[in-house]
């Protein structure tokens, strides 16, 4: 009977990886590090090589009539990972997603569930965004469910849920709605329990208000920012109220200059719509496009591809700081101040609601509370008394 070998995951040094379980056998030691490629690792005390189906293979072919694989631990990884990396837009696995694979491994009902819930978000057109932060937060009931199937949880169980992660977990108020929205999906769309859950309880949203530069700021942040693609990616995003997704998905083709549109698509919940081209920009962009010559998109990234969001937001936090802004926020401080500015100038409400792609007038009224176009003309009480 050949020596078996159990295969264990982990991650080390930025990868995933295969480890050879050896039993402390000393022989099977000898054999296993004759395989061409193989290392040590001295936190796990295991022999191990990159996690792939190529490696896999090598070792397997080397091996064979020498020792068996015991496959189930890695098998099991692999199944978890299917599920789980699917929903993730970069395909490469952190050191602490793969703990948490190999810590908390869902039941295979809840599994089932998990790839069910996935698929019917896809099929549904729910946006990359939506579905990463709606599955992250069903993958965490889940895992806390263990063997409980979650198709056997009743509202009263779901309600006593919600209220551990708003008293012991410390959930904000939008996290704990972002649950709801989550959790409500499965249950009325993916079980078909709609009147069950209809009315699931949910904290009142506060009234938030946004931060907002001012016109001399966003005059001090423009001319501080002495790259001229930063610029140009600023410059987009402020004229036009982005989101920073749309603005790096801006292409070449969506500016039409003889219109003076922007033509701004996919964004959230899918939809499309066009905002007015500001006349700098277009004269920026014109020589941005001659000193870098972008092939697609607007805003290139190294290899060619959209710019990455999280660079982005780089680029306004070194701008802010060479600017001497402290005030916190990304490229959406840009799209606040963008739509006050608009309000302040006069412009139909209507409109900036058009502009920023709000499906309801209600969130572009928020607005209406940061201008300074009335708060300036009310005079306070105590100044009007009679000293």
């Amino acid at each position: 009977m050949l020596p078996i070998v159990s295969l264990r995951p982990f991650h080390y040094r930025g990868g995933e990886v295969i480890g050879f379980d050896l039993n402390l056998n000393t022989l099977l030691e000898k054999e296993v590090r004759k395989l061409k490629g193989i290392k040590w690792c001295e936190s796990n005390k295991l022999w191990y090589i990159p996690l792939s189906r190529g490696q896999y293979e090598k070792a397997k072919a080397f091996f064979e009539g020498k020792l068996t694989f015991d496959l189930r631990p890695l098998q099991a990884y692999l199944k978890q990972r299917k599920a789980v990396v699917a929903v993730m837009p970069q395909k490469k696995v952190s050191k602490s997603k793969v703990q948490l694979l190999l810590d908390y491994p869902l039941s295979p009902r809840n599994l089932a569930a998990f790839e069910a819930y996935f698929q019917l978000l896809k099929l549904k057109g729910y946006s990359p965004n939506t579905i990463q932060t709606y599955c992250s937060a069903f993958h965490y009931l889940l895992r806390l469910l263990g063997a409980a199937p979650v198709c056997t949880l009743q509202k009263e169980h779901v309600q006593a849920y919600l209220l551990w992660l708003l008293e012991k977990r410390g959930y904000s108020h939008a996290n704990l709605h972002t649950t709801v929205n989550a959790l409500k999906f499965y249950f009325e769309a993916v079980e078909g329990r709609g009147r069950e859950f209809y009315n699931l309880p949910r904290p009142k949203k506060r009234l938030k208000l946004p931060s907002i530069l001012s016109e001399e700021e966003m005059i001090g942040l423009i001319q501080k920012t002495g790259n001229l693609k930063h610029r140009a990616l600023l410059m987009a995003a402020y004229s036009a109220g982005l989101r920073v997704s749309e603005l790096v998905k801006l292409k070449i083709k969506d500016v039409d200059s003889g219109r003076m549109l922007l033509h701004v698509r996919e964004g959230k919940g899918g939809k499309d719509r066009m905002v007015p081209l500001s006349q700098k920009l277009l004269l920026t962009l014109r020589d941005y496009v001659k000193h870098y010559h972008p092939k697609e998109y607007l805003f290139e990234g190294e290899a060619g591809g959209p710019y990455a969001t999280r660079t982005a937001q780089e680029v306004l936090q070194e701008a802010k700081s060479k600017a001497g802004i402290r005030k916190k926020g990304g490229i959406h401080l840009l799209r606040h101040s963008y739509a006050t500015h608009l309000l302040e100038a006069g412009t139909d409400i209507r409109y900036i609601q058009a502009f920023l792609g709000h499906n309801s007038l209600q969130t572009t009224m928020l607005y209406t509370h940061v201008s300074k176009l009335k708060i300036e003309t009310i005079q306070s009480p105590l100044d009007r008394l009679a000293w």
